[in-house]
This record gives structure tokens, C-alpha cells and sequence, in this order.
């Protein structure tokens, strides 16, 4: 009964720390997102979506939406374009409607509206999503605070001063 007891305890403590990284995303490929938005390399978009299609994380959508849209931007074609942004836009929009109160799901945004060109017309949103961000940037992950501090350098919503 002891041995029982003894296999059980580490396969089970096993399977919690299985699952807790199953679905949280590591801060390493969280920091590889905002550095694909920064940089704008269509190859590594691309690769960086298929390593977050299989992913459990529950922001998943939200990111896979703002890389689509700064993907879209790299896109030679225009009907390519204009099918890549809508696709990612659905796809944060979505994320952000599931959860309205995630900060970092409207700095992703915000990134997108203030970098977006007139003609997709994304830019409703900027007021909003800065106030949500300037009253919960603190409660973002490091790797998206760090992100965002770089951000509000180049800004126009956005100020150091604001954080």
C-alpha cells in the first residue's frame, strides 16, 4: 500500500505541473511576440503563429490576431492584406470581448490602431484602450510591461509619464 502511495504522489504532482505549462504561455515566447510587432518579419510571423497554434494559453487569440495584422502590413498583395488584417482583427476582437478587462490584450490592440494605415479604418478604440492600459499596466506580465515601457518611447497616445 506504501509503494502505491509513493508512485501515485510524484505521478500526480507530475500531472499538476504538466498542466500548469500546458496552459500558461512562457515569457520567453511572449517577449518574441512584441518583438516580431516591433521588428515586422513575415517568415518569423509566420513560424511564431504555428508555434501559437498549438498553444493552451488563454490570450492565444489576442496574439495570433496582432501578428496576423502586423503581418498583414508585410503582405504584397492587397486583397492579401486586406484578408490577413481581417482575419487578425476578428481574432483580437474576439479575445478582447472574452476578456474586457485584460490589459494586455488592449495594449496588442492599441499597438495595431495607432500603427494601422486610414484606409482599414482601426483606430476607434485608441482612447479606451490607453485608459485601461495606464490604469492596469502593473498588473500585465513582465515581459509585457517590459514591452510596454519600450512602447511608450515612440507613442503618441501613450507617454512614459503615463506609467
Amino acid at each position: 500500500m506504501k509503494i502505491g502511495k509513493l508512485i501515485l504522489c510524484p505521478l500526480f504532482l507530475l500531472l499538476i505541473v504538466s498542466l500548469q505549462v500546458a496552459y500558461s504561455q512562457p515569457a520567453a515566447s511572449r517577449a518574441r511576440v512584441y518583438e516580431l510587432l516591433k521588428a515586422g518579419d513575415a517568415d518569423a510571423i509566420t513560424a511564431e503563429l504555428g508555434t501559437l497554434k498549438d498553444s493552451q494559453w488563454k490570450q492565444k487569440e489576442g496574439y495570433q490576431g496582432a501578428l496576423l495584422m502586423k503581418k498583414a502590413g508585410l503582405l504584397k498583395k492587397a486583397k492579401e492584406k486586406l484578408n490577413t488584417f481581417k482575419e487578425g482583427r476578428i481574432k483580437l476582437e474576439t479575445a478582447i470581448a472574452n476578456n474586457a478587462g485584460d490589459a494586455e490584450l488592449h495594449f496588442l490592440r492599441l499597438i495595431i490602431e495607432e500603427n494601422a494605415p486610414k484606409v482599414v479604418k482601426y483606430k476607434a478604440d485608441l482612447a479606451a484602450d490607453a485608459a485601461i492600459i495606464i490604469k492596469h499596466h502593473k498588473e500585465m506580465p513582465a515581459a509585457a510591461q517590459e514591452a510596454l515601457a519600450d512602447y511608450v518611447k515612440t507613442s503618441k497616445i501613450l507617454h512614459p509619464s503615463d506609467l
